[in-house]
């Protein structure tokens, strides 16, 4: 490592959900270990409850705080909130690069906030692309407006660098660097071996689903609001038939999600709808499953790293990668296909093990040092 300057760089990292705290914490820590820099954060708070949750158990305390959401808040309004919250602390940071990740509003007017100061924007998990702007959406033109101003492109594999350069992106300012998730999860799975009581919430639901196969299930996504969540909750109710499963349910907190869910799932014995959980939690979660079923992004890449078999809820997913290596299947919204997909992983050994054993396309777990050494060659 080269000498540090008598002056660090500044170095504004932004985010304000859980799934970019999860994966901007291990670059925060790697930034504040190296003396090149001097890392400030600021949270939008665009997920509440969820962020500070990741916030503590990384230890991170945020030197801004925006605090953004408010209850039915349109996108206009909270684009329009962040846009003019994130504007104000460039002001008064004055960073000489923003660090943002992913796919939301909070990345996205990070980036574009940082391009009216004529700051360079740096972005980590780069180059995702479904192709089809409205799966995910908003998510799918957040990336690709963040693309358009990226000053260095953080891609997580290949075939994400591969999605930049086929939109001219400079190759020179493109990064193979694997995905930060899978240092988070390596971290956190660590910590729950040294101390099992951080994931020691789920011990009364391993006891009650003692001996029966457990399914984890996530499901959040705005295009699946309405006819998709109903048709989820349908097929989960007619896997949780089975006397030999148990589907752990960890309900996302929006209006949305919980009118569908609580309405179609409510008492029935296999099925536990629960609060959003904690990291650790999580990570116990995925040990636990023996499948995913989600129409998530993160866990279709953190799920694999534990060998676990995903099955994406979705259309189509800006992580191909997954479906490529056959980690991951995209079986959509419909209720048959999605009963259909679980009970051939429930009832056909080989069809389980070769997703199960199918190698993680993102990552090793070095990814925030990639990203830090990436940093201290452009100050």
């Amino acid at each position: 490592m080269p000498a540090p300057a008598s002056d660090p760089a500044r170095i504004l990292v932004v985010f304000g959900t859980r799934p970019e705290a999860i994966k901007l914490f291990p670059v925060v820590a790697a930034l504040q270990a190296d003396p090149r820099f001097d890392a400030r954060v600021c949270v939008s708070a665009q997920h509440r409850g969820m962020l500070d949750q990741v916030l503590d158990i990384a230890g991170i305390v945020p030197d801004f705080d925006l605090d953004v959401m408010k209850p039915d808040q349109s996108l206009d309004a909270l684009t329009a909130a962040l846009l003019t919250g994130l504007g104000r602390v460039m002001d008064e940071v004055q960073p000489a690069r923003v660090v943002v990740q992913g796919d939301t509003a909070t990345a996205m007017t990070g980036a574009l906030a940082a391009y009216y100061r004529k700051i360079p924007v740096d972005h980590v998990e780069a180059g995702l692309r479904s192709g089809n702007i409205y799966h995910p959406w908003p998510e799918e033109i957040n990336r690709k407006i963040i693309g358009t101003m990226a000053s260095l492109h953080f891609a997580p594999t290949e075939t994400s660098a591969a999605a930049l350069k086929a939109e001219n992106v400079d190759p020179a300012r493109i990064h193979v660097t694997g995905n930060t998730v899978i240092d988070a999860l390596h971290w956190v799975t660590r910590r729950i071996a040294e101390q099992p009581s951080l994931a020691g919430g789920l011990a009364d639901l391993e006891a009650r689903f003692a001996g029966k196969r457990i399914i984890g299930v996530t499901s959040h996504r705005r295009e699946n609001f309405g006819g998709g969540l109903e048709a989820i909750a349908e097929a989960v109710r007619r896997i949780a038939a089975r006397d030999d499963v148990a589907l752990i349910f960890p309900v996302h907190p929006n209006p949305n999600v919980r009118r569908v869910m609580d309405g179609a799932l409510a008492g029935l014995a296999n099925v536990a709808m629960i609060e959003p959980l904690d990291y650790p939690h999580f990570a116990r979660l995925l040990s636990l499953a023996e499948i995913m079923l989600t129409d998530s992004g993160g866990v279709q890449e953190e799920a694999p790293a534990l060998g676990k078999p995903v099955l994406v809820m979705r259309e189509t997913t800006e992580r191909p990668e997954g479906i490529a290596a056959g980690t991951a299947r995209l079986v959509g919204t419909d209720s048959t296909r999605i009963v259909t997909e679980i009970f051939t992983l429930l009832d056909d050994k080989p069809a389980y093990e070769a997703m199960a054993r199918a190698h993680n396309p993102f990552g090793d777990g070095h990814s925030a040092r990639r990203i830090v050494e990436l940093l201290g060659n452009e100050i």
